[in-house]
């Protein structure tokens, strides 16, 4: 049965995210506040964990999950070829409603979908969100939701439409809004931005100028 914590309460906040990383480490699923919305996260090293999660949301594995960390020097052993412009935007947007896609080092034993050898990778800006993961190390997440569902902005939609597929929920209060974050592509010679969210073109620009804009 899933088990439910109040972050905002000092007591449950610690047992809770003692628990969500007793939980992740298991292979089993959390739920936790994001900067956006909630996410469904779990170890990204763990190929069964992150099947699971994807069908807990009803998703296929042509939606590859992207990844959270807590740090940015978490990226140097995830990512490779990382241009001086994905510095830059880690930089300036981080944490934040910034995803990179990058190219992701050979060499990692994970299986988050069909990447082609990339991945989605995120800092959080938020405190629950970056002590979890600071904790467990990069975790796959996406919207805690079901696939065709609107994506979460508390934990009580969260927990209607996955219920016991989740072993622990987080529970942060409602997220500052349901803006997804921006994508850009940084795999290439030129920065892409895939999918506007939180962060316009116009913004993205005043670090990267030669950014360009996906069809």
């Amino acid at each position: 049965m899933a088990r439910r914590y109040d972050t905002n309460d000092a007591t449950d906040r610690t047992t809770g995210l003692r628990e969500a990383a007793s939980a992740v480490r298991r292979g089993e699923l959390v739920v936790l506040p994001t900067d956006t919305v909630y996410g469904i996260g779990a170890d990204a090293f763990s190929s069964e964990a992150v099947a699971e999660l994807l069908a807990a949301k009803g998703r296929g594995r042509n939606m590859p999950t992207p990844v959270l960390i807590g740090s940015p020097n978490t990226l140097h052993g995830l990512v490779t070829d990382f241009s001086e412009m994905a510095w830059e935007l880690v930089d300036a947007f981080w944490p934040g409603a910034l995803t990179l896609v990058a190219k992701h080092q050979p060499s990692l034993q994970w299986d988050l979908g069909d990447t082609r050898g990339t991945v989605a990778v995120r800092m959080p800006l938020h405190p629950v969100a970056i002590e979890l993961l600071t904790e467990v190390g990069p975790m796959a997440v996406s919207s805690a939701n079901l696939t065709g569902h609107p994506a979460p902005e508390d934990c009580d939609a969260a927990q209607e439409m996955l219920g016991d597929s989740v072993s622990v929920y987080l529970d942060g209060g409602p997220t500052p809004g349901n803006v997804p974050s921006s994508i850009v592509d940084v795999s290439g010679r030129v920065p892409v931005l895939l999918r506007e969210g939180a962060l316009s073109p116009e913004e993205l620009r005043k670090v990267v100028p030669d950014l360009e804009v996906a069809n």
